[in-house]
């Protein structure tokens, strides 16, 4: 059966493409046409950071414009971030890491979220509460994949997401790890092709990224 934004989990989240493009957006009016090129490129999940003032339109149009595509927010570090992205109709939620305060806010949107953790103690903090799939942030410089590997053995049931120096050149190798169920990757929107409208570049490094796979 074939998930629907409505229904997604957590879990889901992992398992919608190899690579879940993160997305930096100066200007709203690239929103749609960028979301096309990847979702026809193959990688239907794509997560808009809350980094810039158009992110939040950009997120409403995606949404309304772009049926195929499974926007979510990213960088949500505050409460108010949460309810604010859930509103402007984000799907998921994404943050670099994660409080008390800030899950039972994503928790209170309905919306499935990847929460950030960076440590073994965080994980454990997560699993504790049931949360077992997780955003692994910053993936390179917090260990890479040696540690997410190291964590297999004593936390089988957390997967991950890593995302923060994570290329093409070693997203194949992140994949291969059984504790990973996709990557994050900006490298999909380089900025000089947004600007451009080169949507054809974006379309065929999206087809490039859908065929890691999990070999």
């Amino acid at each position: 059966m074939t998930t629907t934004p409505t229904d997604l989990t957590n879990a889901d989240l992992l398992g919608l493409a190899p690579v879940i493009p993160v997305v930096v957006l100066e200007d709203e009016d690239a929103a749609v046409p960028l979301a096309r090129a990847l979702v026809e490129g193959g990688l239907p999940a794509i997560e808009v950071t809350l980094r810039t003032p158009a992110a939040l339109p950009a997120i409403t149009r995606i949404a309304a414009e772009v049926p195929d595509a499974i926007v979510g927010a990213g960088t949500v570090v505050r409460p108010e971030d949460a309810e604010r992205s859930a509103a402007a109709g984000a799907r998921f939620l994404v943050s670099p890491g994660c409080t008390p305060r800030l899950q039972a806010a994503m928790v209170a949107t309905g919306l499935p979220f990847l929460p950030g953790v960076a440590t073994a103690s965080e994980a454990v903090a997560l699993l504790e509460g049931g949360i077992t799939a997780m955003k692994f942030f910053p993936a390179e410089a917090a260990g890479g994949r040696a540690y997410l590997k190291a964590l297999g053995g004593p936390l089988p049931d957390a997967r991950f997401c890593p995302t923060g120096g994570v290329t093409p050149g070693n997203a194949a190798d992140y994949l291969a790890l059984p504790n990973v169920g996709c990557v994050g990757g900006s490298w999909l929107t380089p900025g000089d092709a947004v600007r451009a409208g080169d949507w054809d570049r974006i379309r065929a490094l999206a087809a490039d990224a859908a065929a890691l796979g999990k070999g």
